[in-house]
């Protein structure tokens, strides 16, 4: 069954790609979407038999590198852990794949689309099952080369092309991190098996290696390293400059990247390396920092932006944050919980954008939109649950996993918790009202579009509208039957050993103070009441306050200037230092001096030769005579001498 869940959507992905033209595009569709079904299927029925049953193991598929020390077998890692990630992968991927059809139902290149789907989904899969780090970084290295296909899908518009190599190269950053991390984990325990690195970590922990004049402390550097590469792929704060651009690509696309997989890949890795992670304060107080941070900022950013989709990208960033929060902690289980619940309402929010954009004939920007709650009832109810689940009402999905995180930072006893804390409630505050605000500047108030737009706008076809009724219902259940699983009584036995906790931090934020719960409740209310005001009440509100407070409204409108310094600092040096050496180390010393510049010469050389050659006999008889007079002035001289 196992191998299964991993195997079907490559074999999808193979069958698309390599015969789409024999089975059409119909035919595509069918098979990618069908062995998706079945996959989710099967994820469901071990995340019942392991994280409920109790069973774990490993299944190995084959032995893969065998290299002096270096042994390395493709298995999967069956621990709850696992499960859960398949779960939350194959149910987003899945409904992903049936929404396309409807959505991408014109496109000319759907068999190479849905190809692309699957091949993600199987990189994903490989990732989360890995049971060692040589097979995380291959699963981890096909998420993003699946990433920047399906952001540049549409390849002949510039800014897909420059989205698709800006999320390739931010994420290399990272990966460049990981990397070195890997490579640190096995010079230091000579293994790269999970098992054997987590079982000898105490061992190391505590020695320090020298590095240009200082003593570093050997299982802090890993974790640095391995927390860079998370960075990267899950867009936390410095490297998330490429998730908005993301939203270049196709709409089901955002959902599968920016909802449940890519970006959640981060906080995976950390969860899975808790072991390691425990015997590092100082790398889990700078996980709380960044987290806490990304939270903030991104929420900022969110709070005025007019592309539906990029309010959204930004919600997904901040709550990855909240995230990293949780993981710095020490509540790894929490930060899980949360993954779990929120890949359900930001995939219903990321597909039922796509509905909205899908109605208004491909217009994403929200300032021409208003009163489409009417023609897009069915839209409209999906995005309101999705909305109610991402702010934290009462007893959807978001309220029993955000709000715990708060609480839990709270009652941390570590020495970031108040900001970490602050700063999640403020957070949550701005989420509130971008949440609402996208809702009513949309479905809301007077229409803003065209006649021509207004004309054509129709309620989606029930193949994109049943995954986002089948994300609804999750939005609504994934929070209360699962919480006392996943961070309730039952949440040791739930976990077992796939996630380790020195601290009592799961204990203990059940005691929060009732304050502090209710915190979250209230931000919330807040966020609505000021979003109500703003756009429903005196829509005038927010273009004098844009007006009157300009440099704070261009400050988050370019999202706080970072792609313009990264241009600055990085993107034209480089340019530069490039043009350079083309120019002057290429096109002047080496082609000029290299063999390019004496292949010339000897050209040179030959052409005056050749114009000795005139074929005139008196030409040849003066160079006769020239040489012989050269020649006897020659001996006459040297007699002398």
């Amino acid at each position: 069954m196992y191998s299964a869940i991993l195997l079907l959507p490559l074999i999808g992905a193979l069958t698309a790609g390599l015969f789409g033209r024999v089975i059409g595009h119909r035919g595509a569709e069918i098979v990618t979407t069908s062995l998706l079904l079945v996959t989710a299927l099967l994820s469901w029925i071990a995340f019942f038999d392991v994280a409920i049953g109790g069973f774990s193991g490993k299944v190995e598929l084959l032995r893969w590198i065998d290299s002096g020390a270096l042994e390395v077998d493709w298995s999967i890692r069956i621990d709850t852990l696992t499960v859960v990630m398949l779960v939350v992968v194959t149910s987003v991927s899945s409904l992903v794949h049936l929404y396309s059809i409807g959505y991408m139902s014109h496109d000319p290149h759907r068999a190479r689309f849905f190809a692309y789907l699957s091949f993600f989904t199987f990189a994903m899969l490989m990732l989360v099952t890995a049971d060692n780090f040589v097979q995380l970084f291959f699963g981890w290295e096909g998420v993003g080369v699946a990433s920047y296909l399906l952001i540049g899908f549409w390849y002949k518009k510039p800014s897909a092309n420059a989205a698709a190599m800006k999320a390739f190269v931010v994420n290399r950053v990272g990966d460049f991190g990981l990397i070195l991390g890997l490579a640190a984990i096995f010079f230091t325990f000579d293994s790269l098996e999970f098992d054997a690195v987590f079982a000898a970590v105490p061992e190391i922990a505590g020695q320090t290696f020298a590095f240009a004049g200082m003593q570093l402390d050997i299982i802090t550097t890993i974790c640095l390293l391995l927390f860079m590469g998370a960075m990267g792929k899950s867009a936390q704060f410095l490297l998330h400059t490429w998730l908005p651009d993301a939203m270049e690509g196709p709409t089901p696309v955002s959902a599968l990247i920016h909802a449940a997989t890519m970006v959640t890949a981060g906080v995976f890795l950390l969860a899975r390396t808790s072991p390691i992670f425990e015997f590092s304060p100082d790398a889990l107080w700078l996980v709380t920092l960044i987290g806490a941070t990304t939270a903030f900022f991104a929420a900022t950013v969110g709070l005025v932006q007019n592309d539906i989709k990029r309010v959204i990208a930004y919600s997904t960033c901040s709550q990855l944050g909240y995230m990293f929060v949780a993981i710095g902690i020490g509540a790894y289980q929490i930060a899980i919980f949360h993954l779990f619940t929120h890949a359900f309402f930001k995939a219903l929010l990321f597909l039922g954008s796509g509905s909205v954009i899908h109605a208004m004939s491909d217009e994403q920007d929200m300032r021409k939109m208003g009163g489409l709650y009417k023609m897009i009832p069915g839209t409209w109810i999906m995005m309101i649950i999705g909305t109610l689940g991402l702010t934290g009402f009462p007893y959807l999905a978001g309220y029993f996993s955000k709000d715990a995180i708060i609480e839990a930072a709270y009652m941390a006893d570590v020495e970031l918790a108040g900001y970490a804390f602050t700063l999640t409630v403020v957070a949550a505050l701005m989420t509130s009202f971008y949440s609402w605000r996208l809702i009513f500047m949309t479905f809301h108030g007077e229409s803003r579009a065209s006649n021509e737009v207004i004309s054509h706008v129709h309620e989606s076809p029930w193949v994109m509208l049943i995954p986002l009724i089948v994300l609804s219902v999750g939005t609504v259940l994934a929070g209360f039957p699962f919480k006392e699983f996943f961070v309730g009584h039952y949440q040791a036995d739930f976990w077992g050993a796939a996630i380790v906790n020195q601290t009592n931090i799961m204990d203990e934020f059940h005691h929060a103070p009732a304050w502090v719960v209710w915190s979250p409740f209230v931000m919330m209310v807040l966020g609505f009441a000021t979003s109500w005001l703003f756009y429903i009440a005196k829509p005038d509100i927010p273009k004098n306050l844009a007006r009157e407070q300009q440099p704070l409204y261009q400050f988050l409108l370019n999202k706080w200037y970072f792609d313009e310094l990264y241009n600055l600092i990085f993107v034209r040096p480089a340019m530069w230092l490039g043009n350079f050496l083309w120019k002057k180390g290429d096109g002047f010393v080496i082609d000029g001096f290299g063999p390019n510049g004496i292949a010339a010469r000897v050209l040179d050389v030959t052409r005056n030769v050749v114009k000795l050659q005139t074929g005139y006999v008196y030409h040849y008889a003066f160079a006769m005579l020239i040489g012989v007079a050269a020649f006897i002035t020659y001996y006459s001289l040297m007699g002398a001498n």
